[in-house]
């Protein structure tokens, strides 16, 4: 079947993603960085977030495990936006190709409800889809089937009919296993010619 329809996910799609760019600017010391990313702050523990866990349960809760970080697991929930430096290179340009087509588009999104309020409105990309599916607000993450079966009827399209874009291989295979449609994110100028392939673009 002829895709009709584009599902993007967010981080490190459309936009680049890195716990380590809010914390090179507070932590200047190597050994204590890599503790904090590697056992505090990690993103494990921020994938509970993505899953419906509330920052208000989950800072107090680290900040007993670890006292001697607070500052930095403060941080983390009250600087979240300076984890996301900018759009990942020339994936914007496509979603303005595929809108000016009149493809429709939607995205499936692990990332925390919180989070997402702070930062959809500095992301003016997201005017141009039609839905967005949101694993914080649904209480549901990638890759559980659930979450993409709740984005099918809220979308209302059937799989087959969606192109799902992910760099997540879990992600995919997940979304492949449920009969959508698949591409496994890397590069722009890859899904680009995807699509291009594909007759969307």
């Amino acid at each position: 079947m002829q895709a009709e329809a584009v599902v993007f996910d967010v981080g490190r799609v459309l936009y680049q993603w890195h716990l380590r760019h809010l914390f090179e600017k507070l932590v200047t010391d190597p050994a204590r960085l890599d503790m904090l990313l590697g056992e505090v702050v990690t993103e494990e523990w921020h994938f509970e977030h993505d899953r419906g866990r509330t920052l208000g349960e989950m800072v107090p809760e680290r900040i007993a495990l670890y006292p001697d970080f607070e500052p930095e697991i403060r941080a983390y929930a009250a600087r979240f936006n300076e984890t996301i430096p900018g759009p990942v290179p020339g994936s914007h340009a496509l979603v303005e190709r595929l809108d000016a087509r009149g493809v429709p588009l939607y995205a499936i999104t692990n990332f925390g409800a919180e989070f997402w309020a702070g930062f959809r409105p500095t992301a003016p990309i997201f005017d141009r889809f039609r839905a967005i599916v949101v694993s914080g607000e649904e209480k549901l993450a990638k890759p559980d089937p659930a979450i993409f079966d709740l984005a099918a009827r809220r979308f209302g399209r059937v799989p087959e009919s969606m192109l799902f874009i992910d760099d997540n291989r879990a992600n995919v295979d997940a979304a492949a296993a449920h009969g959508w449609q698949v591409h496994h994110f890397s590069r722009a100028d890859l899904l680009e010619a995807d699509l291009a392939e594909r007759g969307l673009i």
